[in-house]
């Protein structure tokens, strides 16, 4: 009989779970080429045999296991799965809807007035919504609880919780480790909580306040080490790294108009700055100075097992369009300038799980760039040719990795497509009932934190607010 259960289970999975506020998307295309090779499907379909031999392990007699511990409280029903069902939440004009990321079914719908930002929780179930209020968090409704060798995995309907954090100004969020930093750029506060209890109103956190408020961030590596952006509401000069118990390690005021930030694996913290970078690894600053005069990069992506960071790149201290993306190699502290031939913005930017660096230029292309090459791979044709918006507010084409994918919003096709890279096939696409804007995904799967069972780590693709900043 509970073999009979755990084949049930699995021929169950590809059922939608939770209830639905609204109908589908109008238009859901799947290509005639098979996605069994893609890491969505993989979910879908290789991982139920992992899942099932699990389940069969977990009901084998005499097996001595603990039950895994009771799912995270969520205010609908909560239904087990038999393997991880990665998620999307898109911002649009008047709230959030929740996809699945393997089907681009809408899971719900909800109302939520004014301009919402996404921020990633850490935790691959939530998101943090920068309101009014502060950093509130969403629940996604899908994830894994670990159990010795294997996982179980749960879902239920998504829900804005009442739990918010409070900010003034909420900004950054960003996630290493498992830890989440949250700054408030209208005081200068940071808060540090362990990703995984970020959904709980007890949980312990750590607070830090900057001498003075400013669009800043802040990350908390593993070694308790804070490293934290410094300036005014005028300028912002730098960054400096303090211990755990709040002394100064190192500073650099090397760094004019500091934004953006990300970590490569071996933890090296890169920033953004007007005339290059600045990299704080094993207790030092170094400065990368820009190839030309005037260089601001303001929004950088790195990936695991690479030493080498893509940013974006402005030459023009008046502005202008984006046609170059930089390179910033840690091991040499050097930044080498990549021509696209096309305009992109800062939502362009993305890395896969082989390193590239993928830039989604207005041509309607995916630039797909060999690093160590420095150079374009090859280009993939993805949605139609689109221009700037004035306003950084305004929805614009974005790229977001998840579970294996590249997942493209088209806004003025009202459109979610997904891609896979090493094929350059667009393998799903999806036609919404409303023009996207910012798009997060979680995959449903149990953090790298709470245990050793194997899953997609984007523990380095957290780079906060990828805002085009204030000063534009």
């Amino acid at each position: 009989m509970r073999m009979i259960l755990i084949l049930v289970r699995v021929w169950l999975v590809h059922i939608p779970t939770g209830r639905s506020r609204r109908a589908p998307p109008a238009d859901i295309r799947m290509t005639n080429h098979s996605p069994a090779r893609l890491r969505p499907a993989l979910i879908a379909a290789t991982s139920v045999v992992t899942a099932s031999l699990a389940l069969a392990a977990c009901a084998s007699p005499g097996a001595q296991e603990p039950e895994p511990s009771d799912p995270a409280p969520t205010e609908g029903a909560t239904s087990e799965q038999a393997a991880a069902s990665p998620r999307i939440a898109l911002t649009y004009d008047g709230g959030i809807q929740v996809l699945d990321a393997a089907s681009l079914e809408l899971i719900d719908d909800i109302p939520l007035e004014g301009f919402n930002r996404l921020n990633p929780a850490g935790d691959e179930r939530h998101a943090l919504v920068s309101t009014a209020g502060g950093f509130q968090v969403l629940d996604l409704g899908s994830w894994g609880e670990p159990h010795g060798d294997h996982a179980h995995y749960y879902a239920a309907e998504p829900s804005l919780l009442e739990l918010t954090y409070p900010a003034e100004v909420p900004g950054h969020a960003v996630v290493h480790h498992g830890r989440t930093a949250l700054f408030d750029d209208g005081t200068g506060q940071i808060t540090v909580i362990d990703s995984a209890a970020i959904a709980d109103p007890g949980a312990s956190s750590t607070q830090h306040a900057t001498p003075t408020a400013h669009h800043g961030v802040a990350i908390e590596l593993t070694d308790g080490t804070l490293v934290v952006t410094e300036g005014t509401a005028d300028a912002r000069t730098g960054a400096v790294a303090l211990d755990s118990a709040g002394a100064e390690v190192a500073s650099s005021a090397e760094c004019p108009g500091i934004h953006g930030e990300t970590v490569t694996e071996d933890e090296a913290v890169v920033f953004g700055c007007e005339d290059g970078a600045l990299i704080y690894h094993d207790g030092g600053f170094t400065k990368v100075p820009a190839p030309t005069d005037f260089g601001r990069i303001g929004n950088l992506r790195s990936a695991p097992g690479s030493d080498i960071v893509l940013g974006d790149y402005n030459a023009n201290p008046d502005g202008g369009p984006l046609t170059q993306v930089a390179l910033i190699d840690v091991r040499v502290a050097a930044i080498t300038l990549v021509d696209l031939g096309t305009e992109y913005t800062f939502r362009s930017l993305a890395r896969d799980d082989d390193g590239h660096a993928l830039v989604l230029g207005t041509d309607g292309n995916i630039h797909v760039i060999d690093t160590e090459e420095a150079a374009v791979e090859r280009t993939i044709p993805v949605i139609d040719e689109w221009q700037v918006p004035q306003e950084w507010q305004e929805p614009r084409p974005t790229i977001t990795m998840l579970a294996g994918s590249a997942y493209v919003s088209d806004p003025a096709g009202q459109q979610l497509l997904a891609v896979d890279i090493p094929t350059s096939e667009i393998w799903l696409e999806a036609t919404l009932d409303v023009v996207p804007n910012e798009v997060v995904g979680a995959s449903g799967d149990v953090p790298e934190a709470a245990g050793e069972v194997g899953h997609d780590d984007h523990e380095h693709d957290h780079d906060g607010h990828d805002d085009e900043d204030h000063d534009h």
